[in-house]
């Protein structure tokens, strides 16, 4: 294997599955039931934030006494409803990516802002679990993205140096993430189109997995 890839570290929400517009969709149902403004704006500032970390956000909006746990509760519960056991769409190209990396013999590691058991079986409904070496939820850090703590422990987990993992990333906070752990961002654009600061930031910009896919071959 090339020195300089030794390893891929994914995102999941907008990465592997084709999760964040639904997500905000079911934020827009209970916003609908509880009168909440503004919905879609927050949500797309929290993408790649932790419960925790969009807790905050949602707070600073619309005060301290924003029920954001209570929330989220209502809006996981209607997601799961909706989107659960192997309901939840794949990105284009996800198989594919995943197959020729693990018989390239790449280790593989899941580096999400959501919590590690709603992560794993996620993927375990998906039938993708088995592609990872290391699996890692938001809870499984001390910081949120954009900060690097989660693909720091993910680098840690699967043994190689943050200068030879590269990042799969959709959200702009997970770019800024793997930016700051002095790895390779790759960005692979969902509902954030990069701005100038992304662009900066990202090593590359890909229209999708499949690109991202002939960009890893390069390295390899």
């Amino acid at each position: 294997m090339n020195e300089q890839l030794q390893a891929v570290i994914f995102d999941m929400d907008g990465v592997i599955f084709d999760s964040e517009r639904l997500v905000i969709e079911c934020w827009q149902v209970i916003a609908k039931k509880h009168n909440i403004p503004d919905i879609v704006e927050i949500c797309m500032r929290v993408q790649g934030n932790n419960r925790e970390e969009s807790g905050k956000r949602f707070q600073e909006k619309y005060g301290s006494g924003f029920p954001y746990e209570a929330y989220k509760k209502e809006v996981s519960a209607l997601f799961r409803c909706l989107y659960g056991e192997g309901r939840l769409p794949l990105k284009p190209g996800v198989v594919e990516i995943l197959e020729e990396l693990k018989q390239k013999g790449v280790p593989l590691a899941l580096a999400s802002s959501t919590r590690t058991n709603i992560v794993k079986l996620e993927l375990a409904d998906a039938r993708l679990l088995k592609y990872f070496d290391a699996v890692l939820g938001g809870d499984m850090a001390p910081r949120s993205k954009p900060e690097p703590d989660i693909f720091l422990a993910a680098a840690v987990a699967l043994g190689v140096s943050p200068a030879n993992c590269y990042v799969l990333e959709d959200s702009f906070n997970g770019i800024r993430a793997a930016y700051r752990a002095g790895m390779h961002p790759v960005m692979v654009p969902d509902m954030q189109q990069p701005n100038e600061e992304i662009r900066g930031l990202a090593e590359v910009v890909v229209e999708n997995l499949f690109v991202a896919l002939d960009y890893l071959r390069t390295k390899m």
